[in-house]
């Protein structure tokens, strides 16, 4: 068992996603780093999706009531168990009484905590993981807060192990993000997407899980064009364009929009979008649909064979 001692900004439990049930409006809530939500689950010892604590920000802290080990994946922290220094990106042992502490984070923005047992929590609609909005799934479909506490089953003892750095990817700023024509592409001024691909946006503190908004340029819309649609079926990473032609880049969250539809981030790119903090700067870059093809599938092709441990 563990329980929470401060669950920082804000921590909720995530897996791999719910999914099957947009036609009625349930999106996926998945863990937004999906990268970094797989190798929290290969360092603990899990080759299946079983839930981990997603979390941002510093002073995140609990006491492990039971012998385990444990990871940290996603941002880059700076954490201590029982006042020993921790390193991200590989399993470490805690004994029962021990506790975890995240002090700040270094890189990045999200981090996931992952265990070698697996969460004693109910699975709503096949997932554990959280609807904020809908409040159910993860812990009683709420952020976590001091004094709750999660209990386990089938923990393993495991090895330590670590992650190859080259699997690691870069989280620092400016962060370049490649981007595919949406379907309403051609819905805005042709200058404005110049603009949009040649100069950098800033993260909005108005961002949260649900989508990105950020500041910068507007993007204005050609003379006579609706600036708004039909409300339609959205995909993670689509960039909506509202009436104040702030760009959003939607995350996970959603299974329908009324906004028109600049692009779409590239699916190679989409994990490094949880790490987009508040002030970080962000550059687009356009590919095509066949480009953007090709790199997700050399991604899947290099983590597939650099997915090995030390």
């Amino acid at each position: 068992m563990i329980e929470i001692i401060n669950p920082g900004l804000q921590s909720i439990v995530v897996d791999n996603g719910r999914y099957g049930f947009a036609d009625i409006g349930v999106p996926a809530s998945s863990a937004l780093d999906g990268f970094a939500y797989k190798a929290v689950n290969l360092l603990t010892g899990h080759l299946n999706s079983p839930p981990v604590i997603e979390s941002i920000g510093p002073m995140f802290s609990l006491v492990f009531h039971s012998n385990m080990t444990f990871a940290i994946t996603g941002a880059w922290v700076d954490g201590t168990i029982d006042d020993r220094p921790l390193t991200s990106w590989q399993s470490i042992k805690a004994k029962k009484g021990s506790i975890l502490k995240i002090k700040r984070v270094l890189k990045g923005f999200r981090y996931y905590l992952g265990f070698s047992g697996i969460m004693d929590l109910e699975k709503i609609m096949g997932s554990y993981t959280t609807n904020m909005e809908c409040h159910f799934g993860g812990y009683g479909g709420r952020p976590l807060k001091k004094g709750d506490t999660i209990r386990f089953t089938f923990i393993k003892e495991i090895s330590e192990k670590s992650m190859d750095s080259d699997t690691i990817p870069n989280m620092d700023p400016p962060h370049i993000l490649r981007v595919v024509d949406g379907p309403e592409e051609g819905f805005f001024r042709e200058d404005c997407i110049g603009v949009f691909f040649r100069e950098s946006y800033k993260v909005s503190p108005k961002s949260n899980r649900t989508g990105i908004t950020l500041a910068g340029p507007p993007i204005e819309f050609k003379e006579g064009v609706e600036k708004s649609i039909i409300s339609e079926g959205v995909l993670p990473g689509t960039i909506q364009i509202p009436g104040d032609g702030m760009p959003v880049i939607l995350l996970h969250e959603r299974t329908v929009g009324g906004y028109a539809r600049l692009g779409v981030i590239a699916r190679v790119d989409q994990d490094l979008l949880a790490h987009l903090k508040p002030g970080d700067d962000v550059v687009f870059k356009r590919l095509s649909l066949g480009e953007a093809e090709q790199l997700w599938m050399q991604r899947q092709k290099k983590i597939k064979n650099l997915l090995k441990f030390d």
